[in-house]
């Protein structure tokens, strides 16, 4: 009767002895690992990893750099279905446990014992949470160990509100998709509030296998544990029947959505990407800043179109190449096998690739396939531009019908216009155009070729090319600087130069091959005349010209010294080129051209602004402060406001005078000279000048007024000729023009303000010199009122100008 209770005390005394035991383990296990644990108070001012972001200066999404894709949500804007849905899914006790669920850890140490290996179960929403941001992956005892020990803390040190915000944000789900606010974007394309509820479960069962089990990669998988989800929600009492059956029954709707930028400026946001991690290094891909840049959307979308239109309008004037490849349809005769070609052919900037399944030319017609099972067809008149190409300066004899363009099997290119599809081809010429605000320099728009993904060579900024006459209106601003004036006479004559830093004899002519003979500086730059500024040059001095041409920014490094300098034989980018000609814009300031505008972090800080030059009469005093402001990181303020919206003040570099001289003469450009298409725009506050270099290798117009100044250059990468008649009025100009009738439209006349001490008197245009009313011939000139010629018709001629007597008016 006594061996009883004796043996019950024996088992309650080894019971409690091994609890002891177990507690003591326990306590030592905490006192080892607890100090090597990290601080969970990290984890309220955590930092989730998200990607570098460019915008336009109006907010519209540019680029996106970075392997991750993150939307963080806070608490109470992730809707209250996926909380249920996640919860359901990993962890039904979340809210009653305290980081660890006794039935979960229960059924995972039953499995130990079974298998003897760590096994699912048992790892609550905390300890998943420990794990994803303390703990790495690996199945070790360790490792789970310090995870229970972490989800205690994390408990203790947090509410459950806080830690479920945590798990939410940071769960990987796929598809480069961490958390659910990327989730529902990549799969569906919308934020988590408009998701449906199987569209939520299908999300909320994702975290146990995301990269093989999502309706991507694995529809039939990610089905499976849909369901599951929606069997765990409905027991749990978060839906009904009814919702259930219904979100059962639903098809999968998830497609990949890849980042769509709001605005197509993949230059501008490579550009704005280099910024960032020149300042943040690598962190900048991950660390969630965002690149606000200069670039107004209008302008941009603007440049876009001109760009795209214009080098396709030059590719048709010289032909077509024919097809980029034929495939025999024997071979490939089927949807799936032409959706792979078509594959192997991307799409480059509007031009879309395109099979052609057959040709009819009673009908006039091909029929062409565009891939995912589109057919359509293709007429005679949408092909009949493409002459054959024979070589750059011909083409052959057009085309009469149908099947003398393409055959069946040919892959071509197609673009939508507002007659339909056009045949097409990627054209070999490139282009560029960039616009800034010539007070600021603030870059505006920024074209930097046909097609990025075809070229990511940035030809606005990185292109080395010779301006040819587009760079004659420095060398007449150094000419007015050393006292010539608009009326000057030139003679424009043949005349050979032995010149010793060319070492060769030099034959120049003009593009004409005509010579005029006196000209006056005025419309020798409207005519773009060489020999006068091949003179002109001579006569101010090379040397003079090449430190003359830093005041708007060239480097001198790159200027020859020599007289091809006058037919602008310098090698400058557009981006250079844009930036001098602001130098006149604005009436003699040099500004500094610039795309970031400022660069905020994850939490909307600004931590980076660029602080732009301004050009104005009236800063002197901001001149006082000037030397203190900057461009400046956070991380080197040493205290001062990174928020300052203070301007530099520009250096003015070139007398108002000058400025003004030399905007008048380039309006005659529009007016009267090499670029009088330009009229057609309807504005008189235009000025601006065309370049061709030597054999046609380059094409420009740069132009202005108040308020913007763009360059648009055409060439080929590798420089040839690009054919006859292609001229900086017939290959740019039209590109400009229909960049600039959008970017003015409805802007003000802004033309300059008269500076002090110009004066406009009656000339005699063959002499230049001051004549009266009553001369039938008589025009008005502008002069600076120190520079105005003699009222003397017997004078003996020459033009003043660097060096020469004052009295001299004409140079032979």
């Amino acid at each position: 009767m006594h061996r009883i209770p004796r043996v019950l005390a024996y088992m309650l005394a080894t019971i409690l002895s091994l609890c002891l035991l177990a507690l003591v383990a326990a306590g030592g296990v905490y006192l080892v690992l607890s100090p090597q644990l990290p601080s969970v108070e990290t984890l309220r001012d955590v930092r989730f990893q998200q990607p570098l972001r460019v915008f336009s200066a109006d907010g519209e999404l540019i680029g996106e750099f970075g392997e991750y894709r993150r939307e963080p949500l806070r608490y109470e804007d992730v809707p209250e279905r996926m909380r249920q849905a996640f919860i359901a899914a990993e962890d039904e006790r979340f809210f009653t446990h305290y980081g660890v669920d006794p039935v979960g850890l229960a059924r995972a140490v039953v499995y130990l014992a079974r298998h003897r290996e760590i096994g699912p179960g048992g790892s609550t929403i905390t300890m998943q949470t420990a794990r994803n941001f303390f703990l790495g992956r690996e199945q070790t005892y360790l490792r789970k160990l310090n995870e229970i020990l972490l989800s205690f803390q994390i408990e203790r040190e947090l509410s459950k509100e806080e830690i479920l915000e945590l798990y939410l944000n940071k769960i990987y789900l796929g598809q480069r998709a961490y958390g659910v606010g990327a989730a529902a974007q990549i799969y569906y394309g919308r934020s988590p509030s408009e998701l449906t509820l199987a569209e939520t479960a299908m999300i909320a069962g994702l975290p146990k296998s995301p990269s093989v089990a999502n309706p991507i990669s694995n529809p039939q998988r990610a089905l499976q544990r849909r369901a599951y989800v929606l069997r765990r929600m409905l027991e749990l009492d978060y839906i009904t029947r009814e919702e259930f059956a219904e979100a059962s029954a639903a098809p999968i709707t998830a497609s990949l959505r890849r980042v769509r930028p709001g605005l197509h400026a993949p230059y501008v946001a490579e550009m704005a990407r280099a910024r960032a991690v020149e300042l943040y290094g690598e962190s900048a891909y991950v660390d969630g800043y965002r690149v606000v840049t200069t670039v107004d959307s209008r302008l941009q979308e603007a440049a876009n179109a001109a760009v795209t239109g214009n080098l396709l309008a030059y590719d048709e004037r010289h032909g077509y190449r024919g097809a980029e490849a034929t495939y025999s349809l024997e071979t490939y005769d089927a949807a799936d096998a032409w959706d792979g070609l078509l594959r192997e052919h991307p799409r480059f900037s509007s031009l879309l690739p395109a099979l052609v399944l057959s040709v009819d030319d009673q009908a006039g017609t091909a029929r062409i396939y565009l891939g995912a099972g589109e057919e359509k067809e293709l007429t005679f008149q949408q092909m009949r531009w493409a002459r054959p190409w024979l070589s750059q300066f011909s083409v052959g004899a057009e085309p009469e019908r149908v099947s003398q363009v393409v055959s069946p099997g040919d892959l071509i290119r197609v673009r939508e216009t507002e007659e339909g599809l056009r045949l097409a081809q990627v054209p070999d010429i490139q282009g560029t155009l960039v616009s800034l605000n010539p007070r600021t320099g603030a870059v505006v728009a920024l074209v930097g070729g046909f097609d990025f993904r075809h070229s990511q060579f940035n030809r606005a900024a990185q292109a080395l090319r010779q301006p040819g006459s587009a760079f004659k209106p420095f060398i007449y601003s150094a000419a007015l600087e050393r006292g010539f004036t608009p009326a000057s006479i030139v003679n424009d004559a043949p005349v050979v130069f032995e010149d010793d830093a060319l070492e060769t004899t030099w034959r120049p002519e003009n593009y004409s091959g005509r010579f005029y003979g006196p000209t006056r500086l005025r419309e020798a730059l409207a005519q773009s005349r060489n020999l006068v500024s091949i003179r002109v040059l001579r006569d101010v001095g090379a040397r003079y010209t090449v430190s003359f041409l830093e005041r708007f920014g060239f480097d001198s490094q790159r200027m020859p010294v020599d007289l091809s300098l006058a037919l602008g034989s310098a090698s400058v980018t557009p981006l250079e080129l844009t930036a001098g000609y602001a130098v006149f814009a604005n009436g003699g300031y040099r500004v500094e051209p610039h795309v970031v505008s400022h660069i905020t972090n994850d939490r909307g800080e600004v931590v980076y602004r660029t602080v732009p030059t301004l050009a104005c009469d009236a800063c002197e005093e901001l001149q006082e402060t000037a030397g203190a402001i900057r461009p400046v990181a956070a991380d080197e303020s040493g205290g001062a406001d990174v928020l300052d919206p203070r301007y530099r003040p520009a250096e003015r570099t070139l007398d108002a005078a000058n400025a003004y001289l030399m905007n008048s003469m380039m309006q005659d450009v529009i007016r009267t000279g090499t670029a009088r298409a330009a009229r057609a725009l309807g504005r008189d506050d235009l000025a601006g000048k065309t370049g061709t270099t030597n054999d046609l290798h380059d094409a420009w117009f740069t132009g202005y007024n108040g308020t913007l100044v763009t360059s648009a250059w055409v060439g080929f990468d590798q420089a040839r000729s690009m054919g006859r008649g292609e001229t900086g009025s017939r290959a740019a100009l039209p590109m400009w023009m229909d960049y600039m009738r959008v970017a003015l439209d409805g802007v003000p006349s802004s033309p300059p303000p008269r500076p002090d001490g110009i004066v406009t008197v009656r000339i005699d245009p063959e002499s230049g010199l001051v004549t009266g009313a009553d001369n039938p011939r008589a025009i008005f000139e502008t002069f600076h009122r120190d520079r105005v010629p003699e009222r003397d018709s017997h004078a003996d001629g020459r033009s003043g100008g660097g060096g020469r007597d004052a009295d001299e008016r004409t140079i032979f």
